[in-house]
């Protein structure tokens, strides 16, 4: 599970980095955390209130990132290499989309290694806030290395 304070975190991130004019790439590392924050809650949601349906991960998964992605490419936030200009990709994928897809395992790894440190403390947290502090860590530690990347590959 993820808790609210981690999705609010994430989503500020998202438009820190927006306005502040930060790569595409890197505003796409933490949207794609914050589409799978959302799926988690409500994945967790459905579950607490006990609706149950065929394939309902997949089905809210799926959803979840039309809701999120499609309509960036009908404002023009992302897309140009799917509307023909060929600018902004990386490895043949724009720019934005890059970052939500390696956001998102990102985010999943950075839940996952939460989960694992408190199965090693016997269920409990290490620090406080530490559901919040290792998958935003982790966040920000990609954001610094795609950060570098950038400016370095860029010349």
């Amino acid at each position: 599970m993820v808790c609210p304070l981690c999705t609010i975190a994430v989503a500020a991130g998202v438009g820190v980095l927006e306005s502040w004019g930060f790569d595409r790439i890197i505003i796409g590392l933490w949207f794609g955390a914050l589409i799978v924050s959302s799926i988690a809650w409500m994945i967790d949601w459905t579950n607490r209130k006990n609706i149950h349906f065929l394939f309902k991960k997949i089905l809210i998964i799926l959803s979840f990132y039309a809701i999120f992605v499609v309509p960036l490419y009908f404002i023009k936030i992302g897309g140009q290499v799917l509307m023909g200009t060929g600018v902004g990709e990386v490895l043949g994928i724009d720019r934005l989309l890059f970052g939500i897809i390696i956001g998102t395992f990102i985010f999943i790894a950075g839940v996952l290694s939460n989960n694992y440190l408190k199965k090693i403390n016997d269920g409990k947290v290490m620090i406080f806030w530490q559901k919040v502090i290792v998958p935003v860590v982790f966040l920000i530690i990609s954001s610094v290395i795609a950060w570098l990347l950038i400016r370095i590959l860029s010349g």
